[in-house]
């Protein structure tokens, strides 16, 4: 299952990767709820197939046990023990993980980073999440919330972060992030007609990072130049991680990643720029997800798959 802040997103995946069926439910505000709307979707699915162990991939800090979500910034739960809880409703072993986490071990399982011993996963979302794996295991850290790469300062002083600080990588890489950068572009050139003018009509507001990408796939001058400005500092964070962890090969996942054509390439460049050592050392492949919307569930499922399988 894929917890998230608008929809909790389930799928019944066998030992091959393969997702067999689907259910989705809206996302409730209220702790119950959400623990209500979790079940559901459990028990609709076993009722259709036998079903082994539940895996719950949320956008949370998880405890190291994967027993318990510390925060989750749009979900309900706060120090709550969630994967003992739901246990205890569905009678079914359940494990928790952080999801860009689930959705990188998917990746290494059984998509593009397939057989990788260093991988990263770069998810371009709202904000980035990401996931690490050294030799196949994944790094979560001494307290579970490893590798929190969206918050590192590309920027000192620069946009306001949710997370408190400025400057946050994820504030000029993300689907958010393009909107910001197409809006300060369209503010910045106020009389440029262009087809994102046009389509916001001076509302920023309406300019989203999908409709950028749109807009830069049209020709459009003010949406290409944001695309740009997403690739330099996509460059400029990867040469940071590879700086750090030295990985064998990127994943670019996430929404922000179907529009990768726009933008990879360039990306690429930077990053062979930027890194430390640039032009005297072997660089990261740089691969988008093979997975699609699913990964997430498929990186769950198998977590709890291996995990059942150990007890």
């Amino acid at each position: 299952m894929d917890v998230g802040g608008t929809s909790v997103r389930a799928g019944v995946v066998d030992e091959r990767g393969s997702v067999l069926d689907t259910a989705r439910v809206g996302t409730p505000s209220g702790e119950n709820a959400l623990d209500d709307a979790i079940t559901g979707v459990v028990e609709e699915l076993r009722n259709r197939h036998e079903v082994g162990a539940v895996g719950l991939a949320v956008a949370a800090f998880v405890r190291p046990d994967r027993r318990s979500v510390m925060f989750a910034p749009h979900l309900a739960w706060r120090a709550v023990p969630v994967a003992d809880r739901i246990a205890k409703r569905v009678g079914l072993p359940v494990t928790l993980e952080h999801d860009a986490n689930a959705a990188a071990v998917a990746e290494h399982r059984f998509g593009a980073g397939r057989g990788s011993r260093v991988a990263a996963l770069i998810a371009l979302g709202t904000g980035i999440g990401a996931g690490l794996l050294l030799d196949g295991t994944l790094f979560r850290g001494a307290h579970g919330v490893a590798p929190e790469l969206g918050h590192l300062c590309v920027v000192p002083g620069g946009r306001p972060c949710s997370c408190g600080k400025y400057g946050c990588w994820e504030r000029y890489c993300s689907g958010t992030a393009l909107a910001a950068t197409a809006v300060e572009l369209l503010a910045r050139h106020p009389g440029r007609s262009t087809v994102l003018a046009r389509e916001t009509a001076g509302d920023p507001g309406s300019v989203t990072g999908r409709r950028v990408a749109g807009a830069a796939r049209d020709g459009d001058p003010i949406a290409q130049r944001a695309m740009a400005e997403l690739a330099k500092w996509l460059g400029e964070g990867l040469a940071l991680v590879a700086d750090v962890y030295d990985p064998e090969i990127v994943v670019i996942a996430g929404g922000v990643s179907e529009s990768a054509t726009l933008f990879l390439d360039e990306a690429r460049e930077h990053y062979a720029g930027a890194v430390t050592g640039a032009g005297h050392r072997p660089l990261a492949r740089l691969r988008t997800a093979q997975l699609g919307d699913q990964t997430a569930i498929v990186g769950a499922a198998t977590l709890a798959r291996e995990e059942h399988l150990r007890r």
